[in-house]
């Protein structure tokens, strides 16, 4: 079966800046034959297990998937010999699975280990974080030992993209020690500090030529760009203004790729300010997104009105914006009875337009967008108080989400009715997440999901502000990098290390 027709993002390519003279200087371990490689991301995984959430993009580098991504997102086999067949009616996937395959403990790979992985998902007892993107999912069948069936409650357009799912076998899926397939192991897990991996020399394809590679996590931004002036680190992920610093670096690369990545201030439903829609409407007015993306991401970002990530611009309704006009805010805000108070904060009945706006801490970019966000609210009377958070944001909150390979996963959990974020509800919202989930036709998707965006414009559940890039530096030591469109996230698994296992040393 050819390769499913995908969403062809376009892709910001990787930006060579500053002389490459002379030799690259040796990697960050200490190792001249470059087969070992010290990196660092701000992110910490709880858990290395596929069914704990880890790597839900694929390229787990410590499992493989039925499938997996290219760097346009097409998708190609990987455990299975070619792509998922779907059923007339959509409702059941079949794939036939890769023959001389093992998992790094030596043992076999074969379907039962497939029924096991995602019956592991569908368990209540497990509590699988990964449960909720398999909603559609009833059950996996062996057919043979080379065979397996996927049946569902409806159809699912997007299911193939969901098979990236890395594979546990199936003597350690009730085990706290997953064994995979991938071209790594774990060697060793400091937490809050570093995770160490090595090659897999029995991995069934090529087994990779960087042997080592050591992850440091290290949430600050500024302590990242510090060990790598220091030379300790041979890349990492940094927002664009830190980055800049190293355009001129000789033998560093300087990498920007577009991303999934949507920045957006949760407004909960349940609170008498956040909660009022005339606020929420008005605030979307007040947000001055352009000035955001020239100063807090340093003009590496795209505007950004609605929680559909534009880089799946088949998707995107471009007319679904909030023109930005204090004017129409403060009209809003009087029609909604918010009216002019003590020291220039606007109240209704009583209650004053103030809230704590809680970011990430040591995350920059998010930082910026919520000061800036509290200028722009200040301005039209609201009161917000940007304020950092080291564990899981509370009530108000700059978040960011999205799904570079198809609308569905992140947004349907998102915005549906009784959503993860703020609670929203909107009937018509709803109408077309259902239709953009279940329909098979493209076209019909497409039309839906704009039908959602036009609808969001006129009651927005949050204030979606930008779509910042992902910025990497990275000693050019390799061969092998290929920039690709990134998650919300910038891991060890995606984003410019997306391919790691086939980098070659120069």
């Amino acid at each position: 079966m050819p390769h499913k027709s995908r969403l062809l993002v376009p892709l910001l390519a990787a930006a060579l800046v500053g002389a490459c003279t002379g030799d690259p200087a040796p990697p960050a371990s200490g190792d001249p034959d470059g087969t070992s490689m010290v990196i660092a991301v701000a992110d910490e995984p709880a858990d290395v297990n596929p069914l704990s959430g880890y790597a839900e993009n694929g390229a787990a580098k410590l499992f493989d998937g039925l499938v997996e991504h290219e760097a346009n997102l097409a998708l190609r086999p990987a455990l299975a010999v070619d792509l998922p067949e779907p059923s007339a009616d959509g409702r059941s996937w079949t794939v036939r699975l890769r023959g001389e395959v093992t998992f790094a403990d030596g043992t076999p790979f074969e379907a039962e280990d497939v029924v096991a992985t995602y019956r592991a998902v569908l368990d209540p007892a497990r509590k699988s974080p990964v449960r909720k993107r398999f909603s559609m999912l009833k059950d996996v069948t062996a057919l043979n030992p080379s065979t397996v069936r996927f049946d569902l409650t409806a159809p699912y357009a997007p299911f193939p993209e969901l098979l990236v799912l890395g594979i546990v076998s199936s003597e350690s899926v009730a085990t706290p020690e997953a064994v995979g397939t991938g071209p790594y192991r774990l060697q060793s897990w400091t937490r809050e500090k570093r995770m160490v991996l090595t090659a897999n020399a029995s991995y069934w394809n090529d087994p990779p030529a960087i042997e080592k590679v050591t992850i440091e996590f290290i949430p600050d931004d500024d302590a990242r760009a510090a060990r790598l002036r220091d030379g300790k680190l041979d890349g990492a992920v940094l927002p664009p203004p830190l980055a800049a610093g190293f355009e001129d670096t000789d033998g560093m690369l300087v990498a920007y790729h577009s991303a999934a990545d949507v920045r957006a201030v949760v407004l909960p439903t349940g609170d008498p300010v956040t909660g009022d829609p005339d606020l929420r409407l008005a605030l979307n007015h007040a947000v001055d997104r352009e000035s955001m993306v020239e100063d807090a991401v340093a003009t590496k970002a795209r505007v950004a009105y609605t929680p559909m990530p534009n880089v799946l611009a088949e998707f995107v309704d471009a007319d679904a914006t909030f023109e930005f006009d204090v004017t129409r805010a403060l009209d809003a805000l009087s029609a909604g009875g918010w009216l002019p108070g003590e020291a220039g904060v606007r109240t209704k009945n009583g209650v004053p337009a103030r809230f704590t706006l809680h970011y990430p801490a040591g995350d920059s970019v998010s930082e910026a967008l919520a000061r800036a966000f509290a200028a722009n609210a200040r301005a039209v009377g609201v009161e917000v108080t940007p304020t950092p958070a080291t564990s899981d944001l509370p009530g108000p909150s700059v978040v960011r989400f999205g799904d570079p390979f198809d609308p569905d996963p992140d947004l349907y959990p998102l915005v549906h009715s009784g959503s993860a974020l703020g609670a929203y509800d909107n009937e018509t919202v709803d109408e077309a997440l259902e239709t953009g989930r279940t329909a098979t036709d493209p076209a019909q998707r497409a039309t839906a999901y704009r039908k959602f965006q036009r609808s969001w414009v006129g009651a927005p559940g949050m204030v979606v502000l930008v779509a910042p890039n992902h910025t990497y530096v990275m000693r050019e030591s390799w061969d092998g990098y290929q920039p690709v469109v990134d998650a919300a996230g910038a891991d060890f698994t995606w984003g410019a290390w997306w391919n790691l296992e086939a980098w070659t040393p120069r």
